[in-house]
């Protein structure tokens, strides 16, 4: 169940993580509070269920957050290392729902089949995730290179 949380504007989100879908975040217009002009943004959480290592956990990611943040602030122990969505160290099968991983390096026709690399991984609607070995995606990313 998708969840909203105001957050107000002195807390900046870092540049790197804004959505890039506008309808993730929505902006309000300023109000007045004690003689005070505010402005007030409503960010979109989800739902996301991780089984990692035999063990299913629920999280509630932020829409400018990526999964891989939200399960490590959680004290999930997922391999990781860029970042950045290119060394492939948190690969996982997406089982339902949507993540926007526009900033990875994977192929599309990988995508397509349900991959994602958490680091760049944002949800856009509830969703089930397994992490997977970084084996089974780095010979499913080398296959599709060769066609």
């Amino acid at each position: 169940m998708a969840t909203l949380h105001f957050v107000p504007s002195a807390f900046s989100l870092p540049k790197q993580k804004q959505p890039t879908k506008l309808s993730s975040v929505f902006k309000l217009r300023p109000t007045t509070q004690l003689g005070c002009s505010q402005r007030r943004l409503v960010v979109r959480s989800y739902k996301v269920v991780i089984e990692h290592e035999g063990q299913t956990t629920e999280l509630e990611v932020d829409a400018d957050e990526s999964i891989l943040d939200s399960a490590l602030d959680k004290g999930l122990d997922i391999p990781h290392d860029c970042k950045l969505g290119v060394c492939m160290t948190c690969p996982a099968r997406l089982v339902s729902g949507a993540v926007d991983q526009s900033e990875g390096m994977l192929s599309d026709d990988v995508v397509e089949k349900g991959y994602s690399l958490l680091c760049v991984a944002y949800p856009r609607s509830d969703c089930h995730i397994q992490t997977i070995p970084e084996e089974e995606l780095l010979a499913l990313q080398l296959a599709t290179a060769n066609d």
